[in-house]
């Protein structure tokens, strides 16, 4: 068989040009996760007034934080 046609092993993926670019490190965001207890009451509530809005709760509050002051 002609070394064209030779099969080799490893991974693909190993092999892409994993270079960065400045448009792949801006759009590196690190993001971190919030988590809180709510009573059912408030938390059917909360879950209420998002679907009213038609968002989720993580668009409520990430839209709520993002508009607070620095």
């Amino acid at each position: 068989m002609s070394k064209q046609g030779t099969l080799t092993a490893g991974r693909p993926s190993a092999t892409k040009n994993r270079t960065a670019t400045l448009a792949s490190l801006v759009d590196d965001t690190t993001m971190k996760r919030v988590n809180f207890e709510l009573p059912a009451d408030q938390h059917t509530k909360l879950k209420i007034y998002a679907t009213k809005q038609g968002k989720t709760i993580k668009e409520l509050l990430t839209e709520y934080v993002v508009q607070l002051p620095e």
